[in-house]
């Protein structure tokens, strides 16, 4: 079983040092809201927030801090099997997963499902026609 530690503040230096990526904070209604973007086409590929666990699913009013990651459809019912990660709390659900950031996921599937939502979001090469 892997090493469980990754916490928001760990996880945003993670993603400054690794992705080259600083956070946004784009909603004045939710301050502690950090989304992080490809420099390139601007589209998101983690959003860090504090929530209700109820939001989750779980019976608690306690505030959780959890990333939103995107995630291969084919994968989704899969991956929301393992410990600390659920559907995605206020986006597609087919598409997005939420992680919690409480030591129940390890941080190696923390690490490898940030590189999937990294990789899935990256601008697309266009073919040249002709």
């Amino acid at each position: 079983m892997g090493i469980c530690i990754m916490n928001r503040k760990e996880l945003e230096k993670y993603i400054s040092e690794t992705y080259d990526a600083d956070p946004e904070y784009p909603w004045e209604s939710s301050p502690s809201s950090a989304v992080f973007r490809h420099a390139s086409n601007r589209k998101w590929f983690a959003l860090l927030m504090d929530i209700p666990r109820s939001k989750l699913g779980v019976q608690s009013d306690d505030m959780i801090s959890v990333v939103n990651l995107k995630c291969d459809p084919l994968m989704t019912g899969s991956v929301c099997m393992e410990k600390g990660i659920y559907p995605a709390y206020h986006m597609n659900k087919n598409y997005w997963i939420s992680v919690a950031l409480d030591g129940t996921a390890p941080d190696e599937t923390v690490k490898m499902l940030l590189d999937m939502s990294f990789d899935a979001t990256m601008p697309k090469i266009k073919k040249k026609k002709g």
